[in-house]
């Protein structure tokens, strides 16, 4: 899949503004943004549900309605679509009878882990069962591009395990992976890569790893018996210094220099050094008080990707 300087404008609001974006065969992409940063707008043209204002969208080699009609596309919804009279099983063999050529019902059932469901009225389903009956549809064409928006909401823990471990199992056959989701550490778990948008562009793009790391500093915690705040907020690299009881937490760009003072000036103990998580490199990427997208896309264009 390839986006091509892509943009979208409704009226004088510029939605989209501009991105590049190539995903691989066989890639699982998470595609996040706070509300209002684009990516809607950016999988509805992937879909053909709305036509660029300017830039290209090729899907396999086609124009999105093209592939969707050659059965290569399928989505996975949030809301929508479903008939609550109806079985589970109904449901997917109704659906499976709108192609001229799918999959057997009772393979995707249990691709989609809902075998036991299949006799189950749709509207009996819990939220995340449906969104199971839903993966399970989507399934039916063996598409070889799946996009998915919100796909476990409403999931237990169970059920997520094992949705994620049959897109596991299709992405390694080669199947390629786009999905949205507001579940970050599930983004960080699961993802071979993270495209981040904010007002419209693409802010970063790589590995959780290499998400993280553009947001700068790691923390050192250590135990002390008696800290002097102002020893350590001096420290050279200290960006700040959070003191709890007998534990202090200090943010630093250079944490081994932090971490050897604390080992051979103090009486530290029980020391920790751990990077920001994915949460923290996403409001720090895509807050209001970030900077301009491009300059933070530009850290890691200058790499592999």
């Amino acid at each position: 899949m390839s986006l091509t300087g892509l943009t979208k404008s409704f009226g004088p609001v510029r939605a989209v503004r501009g991105i590049d974006l190539e995903v691989e065969q066989g890639e699982i992409v998470a595609f996040l943004g706070p509300n209002g940063a684009g990516k809607t707008t950016a999988i509805d043209m992937v879909l053909g549900l709305s036509q660029p204002t300017g830039g290209t969208v090729d899907v396999l080699g086609y124009r999105p309605r093209q592939a969707i009609a050659r059965g290569l596309v399928s989505a996975v919804m949030q809301t929508g679509g479903l008939l609550k009279d109806l079985t589970v099983r109904e449901t997917v063999r109704y659906t499976a009878s709108l192609f001229a050529d799918t999959r057997p019902v009772d393979e995707v059932l249990a691709h989609a882990g809902i075998t036991g469901l299949a006799d189950r009225r749709v509207g009996k389903c819990s939220g995340g069962e449906q969104q199971r009956l839903r993966f399970a549809m989507a399934l039916l064409p063996d598409p070889a591009l799946l996009l998915l928006d919100e796909p476990t909401t409403g999931m237990d823990v169970e059920g997520r395990r094992t949705f994620w471990s049959a897109i596991r199992a299709d992405a390694e056959k080669g199947r390629t992976v786009l999905f949205a989701t507001h579940y970050l550490e599930e983004a960080d778990q699961y993802a071979d890569r993270i495209v981040l948008m904010r007002k419209g562009r693409i802010v970063a793009d790589g590995t959780g790893s290499e998400i993280k790391a553009l947001a700068a500093g790691r923390t050192v915690r250590a135990t002390l018996d008696r800290p002097d705040h102002h020893a350590l907020a001096g420290l050279p690299g200290v960006e700040s210094l959070e003191v709890r009881g007998d534990t202090v937490l200090l943010h630093a760009s250079d944490t081994d220099a932090i971490a050897r003072y604390l080992l051979t000036q103090t009486d530290a103990r029980d020391l920790e050094i751990t990077a920001r998580g994915i949460e923290e490199a996403f409001l720090s990427l895509t807050g209001d008080d970030a900077g301009d997208p491009d300059d933070t896309h530009d850290a890691l264009e200058g790499g592999d990707r």
